[in-house]
């Protein structure tokens, strides 16, 4: 993905900015710089840019569970925020866990604030200065910040270090450049996330859909659907085996949202919403709930097959919550009996259930 041109900037420099990435870090401070000069800030500190880092990491490591990286600090962080407060859930909102992070005094995210500001803020723009190697990267922080400062048309600059109190300041011609093509760097920017991300997270389905706060699902036509279903006969929650009404449903992702990423129809149930609400993004129970879920989806494919206004009403649905043609055959054909649609069920999404057991949900 090519970076606009300038005539007065190094791009080739900030297209090379990513070109030796073993830690997720660098992805998250530039973001955080990149978001501070978009707000009109071109004096941050360190304080203020680790703290838009573990914002930004935070949903990806507690609602979504992906991995950052071998003994990542932005993890370790957002781990022991969760672990001393328990107010913060994974989908909390984003004031809330930069208030918590301004107020903090806890002596363990303090010391793993500092240690995110070591490396990133000096090796980010490595390609700017390609003479310094080896030896030169160890001299000390503030030796480094002397040495980095006499380099030119560097997209940001240091005030001498003060810990977490150190300030850079963003030159005037690259902060233009980057509120004037802020689609396109964000764009670039999340794009190599997404491939670091992905090679970290191998078996991780959406991760593009992973990278900010979990939104609300729009699930009003499933609901609609299955409030078609209840208006023919009761059907039983498949948790708390109690009859459902039409009143007070909620969609439920079988596998969480927060593994799959999709909305597709196999994988959505009713539920209550209070059971929905404390179910969260955790799996339920394969040996207790799968033959339930499957009770229930081969009485609404029975309805499917029986009567024409529900029939209608899935095929109208279908176009949007069922996206793979192999699965709508094979689960969704005319024919089948209980034990043919609870294996065709089983072979699409026990694989899904146990993928998202492996990382952690």
């Amino acid at each position: 993905m090519n970076l606009p041109y300038s005539e007065e900037l190094n791009i080739n420099y900030l297209g090379r900015l990513f070109d030796n990435t073993s830690e997720c870090y660098k992805f998250f401070w530039f973001k955080a710089i990149v978001k501070k000069v978009i707000d009109d800030q071109l004096d941050i500190s360190y304080d203020e840019l680790v703290d838009e880092m573990i914002v930004d990491a935070f949903y990806m490591v507690s609602e979504f569970y992906l991995n950052l990286g071998p003994n990542d600090t932005l993890e370790k962080i957002v781990h022991r925020i969760r672990e001393i407060n328990s107010e913060l859930k994974p989908n909390s909102k984003k004031r809330d866990i930069y208030e918590f992070l301004k107020q903090t005094e806890d002596k363990q995210v303090l010391k793993l604030k500092k240690t995110l500001t070591l490396n990133v803020p000096y090796r980010l723009q490595a390609p700017f200065f390609p003479d310094m190697k080896g030896d030169a990267w160890k001299n000390g922080q503030t030796k480094l910040i002397e040495r980095i400062n006499n380099y030119n048309h560097l997209i940001y600059y240091f005030d001498s270090l003060a810990g977490l109190k150190t300030i850079i300041h963003v030159q005037e011609d690259w902060a233009r450049y980057i509120k004037n093509n802020q689609e396109i760097i964000q764009g670039w920017l999340e794009y190599n996330m997404i491939i670091y991300l992905q090679k970290r997270n191998p078996s991780v389905p959406g991760i593009s859909d992973k990278l900010y706060p979990p939104m609300e699902r729009k699930l009003q036509k499933i609901k609609k659907f299955w409030d078609m279903i209840l208006a023919f006969n009761p059907v039983k929650d498949i948790y708390s085996e109690k009859a459902l009404t039409e009143k007070n449903i909620s969609i439920d992702h079988f596998v969480p949202w927060s593994y799959v990423a999709h909305d597709e129809m196999w994988n959505l149930n009713p539920t209550f919403k209070e059971i929905n609400s404390s179910k969260s993004n955790n799996l339920p129970d394969w040996d207790i709930y799968f033959k339930r879920l499957a009770d229930q989806e081969f009485y609404v494919y029975q309805m499917i097959w029986k009567y024409d206004q529900i029939h209608y009403a899935f095929e109208k649905c279908s176009r949007e919550y069922i996206n793979n043609d192999d699965v709508r055959f094979k689960l969704y054909r005319d024919g089948l009996n209980q034990n043919e649609f609870s294996n065709e069920l089983e072979s699409i999404l026990l694989p899904v259930y146990q993928s998202a057991k492996n990382c952690g949900f």
